[in-house]
């Protein structure tokens, strides 16, 4: 498992995060599979890994966390037939689940204002939070992407950010004027760092170290919470609310997914379900036989 990690990570060059997943899936099927007295690559057959999915199940595993499960342990195997350590591949003649289409939650364009108008711009962790909170909606960024971005990274006089996404891949994309001044005004005012700014990262923590994920989700919900949003809240729903808000301003498929940075644009359909009343407002208001 360690080597291939160690593929994942050098050859296919997949980002911190998604080999951190691959090595928690990977970890509950090692555990899983020494309970069950198997401690070679040899000994892994398709009874294993059909237990090793019911098992899951039976722990209260939703059924699209058991798929993505199964994919990694399906990546392990091929590797390990590639490389000669197992005659077969045992995940061969398991099927993937079918699951439904999830539709995501997303932001009320006045829910958005409310949220990106919570913090107190008085302080400088408020100035800090809505630049954050500001530039994630207006490019559509994902948390990683938002959370790895450094100064040099946000071009303001043109109105770009260049931001680094899935699989290494860069992106430039617009950034509006509100989102701009939000950020000027955290870049301007009192560093919220003791001691200057010593790190390249655009948005730092108290300690001037580059704010992470997990405390940017925490921020997101206590300023949902501040503004009695009462949905399920998360860094996510901003980008998600980004891209529907879009679509239903009249935005081009194909546009929104370059913004997305989504490889193939069947990712970025799911978003024109989300935006069907919209269209089936406009219809009935506009047309003479609606």
């Amino acid at each position: 498992m360690d080597a291939y990690l160690d593929h994942l990570r050098v050859e296919r060059a997949l980002a911190a995060n998604s080999i951190s997943s691959y090595a928690s899936d990977l970890a509950k099927l090692a555990t899983f599979a020494e309970e069950q007295g198997v401690t070679t690559t040899e000994a892994v057959d398709p009874v294993l890994i059909t237990r090793f999915l019911v098992s899951l199940d039976r722990g209260g595993l939703g059924a699209r966390s058991a798929t993505r499960h199964l994919s990694a342990v399906r990546g392990f195997c091929r590797f390990l037939v590639r490389e000669r350590w197992t005659g077969a591949d045992p995940t061969a003649e398991i099927a993937t689940p079918r699951l439904g289409r999830r539709l995501p939650a997303v932001l009320t364009f006045e829910e958005v204002v409310r949220l990106l108008e919570a913090p107190d711009l008085a302080k400088p962790r408020g100035r800090r939070d809505r630049a954050m909170l500001s530039l994630m909606y207006a490019a559509g960024l994902r948390v990683s992407e938002l959370c790895a971005l450094k100064t040099s990274d946000l071009d303001q006089r043109r109105g770009f950010v260049n931001v680094l996404g899935k699989g290494g891949k860069r992106r430039l994309v617009p950034v509006g004027e509100v989102a701009l001044a939000d950020v000027d005004l955290y870049l301007k005012g009192t560093p919220p760092v003791r001691g200057g700014r010593p790190h390249s990262a655009l948005f730092l923590s108290s300690w001037g170290r580059p704010l992470s994920r997990q405390a940017f989700w925490k921020l997101v919900v206590r300023y949902a919470r501040r503004v009695a949003i009462t949905k399920p809240i998360s860094p996510h729903k901003l980008r998600h609310s980004f891209a529907t808000h879009l679509l239903e301003r009249g935005a081009d498929l194909r546009s929104v997914q370059a913004l997305l940075g989504h490889a193939n644009i069947v990712t970025t359909e799911i978003y024109t379900h989300l935006t069907s009343d919209h269209v089936r407002q406009a219809h009935r208001k506009s047309h003479p036989r609606a």
